[in-house]
């Protein structure tokens, strides 16, 4: 691992969030709002995809996955490293190559053909089963990936992310429920205090991208009110 993989929680946040930035991965446009797959409107989207095309990036970002789990979940908490089709996949790799364990990915759904399975790869009864994905935002998609895992007899306690939207109320105490905890590296706060700190944005439409973090639902409602009186 790199060194400044044992950098504290708040400095890793804040170096993601800045590599995220140069990388172009980050983008806030309150006046042409984003689309996100649940079919709501939003001023900001990060593309997690594109770490995986800029090597410093990638390998900093693998560290400092690893580094975040071994901290929280123990040193010898997991046998196996298993990452959410498809964006979890080059993640759960980095990840499962520093830990040094065997590495498996779960399928959305089974593919239709062959085994049928939901499961690629090798995971055993009892085994304790790191999962990793690219991002969380309700912690739904995590849930139907650690389903499929423990319907292998397999154990799943931990979720890896390397960003977090961090601002649905019931995101963690969801996957408390199930038994899951959550790691990531940063989440939108991080992203807009770097934002404001870099000057990268004008500073009306970070206030735009702030109301809506703190308030989502009445940002939708205040935008497509306007949109109707245009």
């Amino acid at each position: 691992m790199m060194s400044f993989a044992a950098a504290p929680a708040d400095d890793v946040a804040r170096l993601v969030a800045r590599m995220l930035f140069e990388i172009e991965a980050v983008h806030f446009r309150p006046a042409d709002p984003f689309t996100l797959a649940s079919g709501l409107s939003s001023p900001v989207y990060v593309d997690c995809r594109r770490i995986i095309s800029f090597p410093r990036v990638r390998s900093a970002i693998g560290d400092f996955m690893a580094a975040t789990v071994l901290r929280a979940a123990g040193f010898e908490a997991f046998d196996c490293v298993a990452g959410g089709e498809t964006a979890g996949i080059p993640f759960a790799a980095l990840v499962a190559e520093r830990l040094g364990l065997p590495m498996c990915y779960v399928r959305k759904k089974p593919k239709g053909y062959g085994r049928n399975a939901l499961i690629e790869g090798v995971m055993a009864p009892g085994d304790r089963v790191l999962l990793v994905e690219d991002l969380a935002t309700d912690g739904g998609s995590k849930l139907s990936f650690v389903e499929a895992i423990r319907e292998t007899g397999a154990e799943c306690g931990h979720a890896a992310v390397v960003f977090s939207y961090g601002i649905f109320a019931d995101t963690l105490p969801r996957l408390a429920a199930e038994g899951v905890q959550l790691h990531h590296l940063c989440s939108w706060w991080d992203m807009l205090a770097e934002a404001r700190a870099s000057e990268r944005f004008p500073a009306g439409a970070l206030d735009q991208v702030e109301r809506f973090l703190r308030d989502p639902e009445g940002w939708r409602a205040e935008h497509a009110a306007a949109a109707k009186s245009e």
